[in-house]
């Protein structure tokens, strides 16, 4: 038996400045897919059971960036004409499984993942068993789910679980196979925005666990839950429930339905409540001051900045904030400013600069800090992720570890929010001897913060992920939105 392996996994922000170009992709080809064998990802997932299932797995191409704007039209017309011949040299080949997420769009395009999942169909014929990953915050359309036999959203936020959702997929294609039928999908849309909700706790944790209640319901192979992605502009923007039955459309729709009925009803209970960033510093000075002998380090996260949803991640509220407070036995981890990072690099340690640090891409996420430093530490940034995705491979770019009025600031090269301790680390920072830890991401942080913390505090100043979604203009929804507008109604 043999399963094609492919991947084009992008998280378009429509409201991100620029064009996501070709050259912006990491791209794996072929063999080096198997570079992703071993990690806790959706390609590590799939290969790992397509070996113990005895399946040998076709590499195709896998193309994945970091969340951005708009994707170029011929840089999406280059990767599938890639991913679709691919394929085709494949053939004959028992099945192919797919690495999405969801949310991408192309300029002139609004639904990447239906455009290419329609088309890999269109080439294999219908016999022939397609699955897919998605993330979560995946917008998803019934004509994706009309391409696929299976659809396979992460449960959890973070996402600790892509590989084991792959590992689902890679199984109900030789179960396809094995047994002979065909599973059927429906996809139900709420007209509703969900601010970044974390699966870790409140709301969120409750919400799931009722849906994978109804999911041990009989003949059901999965229910997926789409927080979906608001930080963009299109149609078929919402939160989605897609069911994948074993041979009934109509339990698929009654299911999702009933679902999405309980989510539409708790629509309240979602709605963040947002504080600045001085206010979260303030709370967390309370916080550090109610602790004893045995204290743990307060994570303040400045969601509104996160990387993982499209900003530049080189924001300065919260960073000021804390500068402003005097904040003692505290650490920031980390702000986006390659300039910086090379400015360090060349002067070295033990070196004392001054320098104009972050905000150099709008002024939406705050003013330059003009700062003399002292520069602790310096590591070129290529880290192994040791929480969510562990064992996979990133890279930060040149890092620089700078201390200013008692407080340590690391500042990255690359563009990307902060998912474990790795970057502390790497410049001789153990987070668990400081008060304060501040990072910029909205909750994939929880996976490798979580156990650490006396508390989690979360920063929304102004920034392209707020959880005020509401101010985003609308152009191209047809209907109205909550929390947008509390006229939107949702009936089943």
């Amino acid at each position: 038996m043999k399963i094609a392996i492919a991947g084009l996994n992008h998280e378009t922000n429509t409201y991100c400045q620029g064009q996501t170009q070709l050259e912006d992709f990491y791209v794996f080809r072929g063999n080096k897919v198997f570079k992703q064998e071993g990690t806790d990802t959706s390609i590590g997932g799939a290969i790992k059971t397509c070996r113990q299932l005895d399946i040998e797995p076709i590499p195709i191409i896998v193309a994945s960036t970091q969340p951005s704007g708009i994707i170029a039209a011929d840089a999406y017309d280059s990767l599938k004409s890639e991913i679709l011949s691919g394929i085709q040299s494949a053939q004959p080949i028992d099945g192919v499984f797919l690495d999405l997420h969801g949310a991408g769009v192309v300029d002139g395009l609004q639904d990447l993942e239906g455009d290419l999942t329609s088309a890999i169909r269109a080439l294999v014929g219908e016999a022939v068993p397609i699955c897919a990953t998605f993330d979560l915050h995946g917008n998803i359309s019934q004509q994706m789910a009309d391409a696929l036999d299976g659809v396979f959203a992460c449960h959890q936020y973070p996402h600790i679980d892509l590989h084991l959702r792959a590992e689902e997929a890679i199984g109900l294609i030789a179960n396809m196979l094995e047994e002979s039928y065909r599973p059927v999908l429906h996809v139900e849309s709420l007209p509703l925005l969900m601010p970044t909700t974390t699966t870790f706790e409140g709301q969120g944790k409750s919400m799931l666990e009722y849906i994978l209640g109804e999911e041990q319901a009989k003949d059901i192979i999965d229910v997926s839950w789409f927080h979906g992605f608001p930080y963009t502009d299109i149609e078929h923007v919402g939160t989605h429930i897609c069911v994948t039955h074993r041979n009934d459309r109509q339990q698929a729709e009654s299911l999702a339905k009933k679902i999405a009925t309980q989510l539409w009803q708790k629509r309240e209970d979602f709605r963040a409540v947002s504080l600045t960033a001085e206010e979260a510093v303030e709370a967390a000075s309370i916080e550090v001051n109610k602790q004893h002998k045995d204290k743990k380090p307060v994570v303040i996260n400045e969601t509104s900045d996160n990387c993982g949803g499209g900003t530049p991640g080189d924001g300065t509220h919260l960073l000021r904030a804390m500068l402003n407070a005097k904040l003692e036995h505290a650490c920031f981890g980390f702000i986006v400013d390659a300039d910086v990072a090379e400015q360090a690099h060349r002067a070295g340690v033990g070196a004392s600069i001054n320098i104009s640090l972050g905000s150099k891409t709008d002024d939406l996420h705050g003013e330059p800090l003009s700062l003399s430093v002292y520069i602790k530490a310096l590591h070129d940034g290529r880290l192994t992720m040791q929480a969510m995705g562990r064992g996979a491979r990133i890279n930060y770019g040149k890092l620089a570890r700078l201390q200013v009025d008692g407080m340590d600031i690391i500042v990255g090269s690359r563009r990307s929010q902060t998912f474990d301790t790795e970057p502390f680390l790497a410049v001789g920072i153990d987070v668990t001897r400081f008060d304060y830890i501040a990072l910029k991401s909205s909750n994939h942080f929880r996976a490798g913060f979580t156990e650490l913390a006396a508390k989690i505090i979360t920063a929304d100043p102004p920034g392209l992920t707020t959880h005020h979604v509401e101010i985003f203009p609308r152009q191209h929804a047809p209907e109205p939105l909550w929390p947008v507008d509390e006229s939107a109604r949702y009936e089943a």
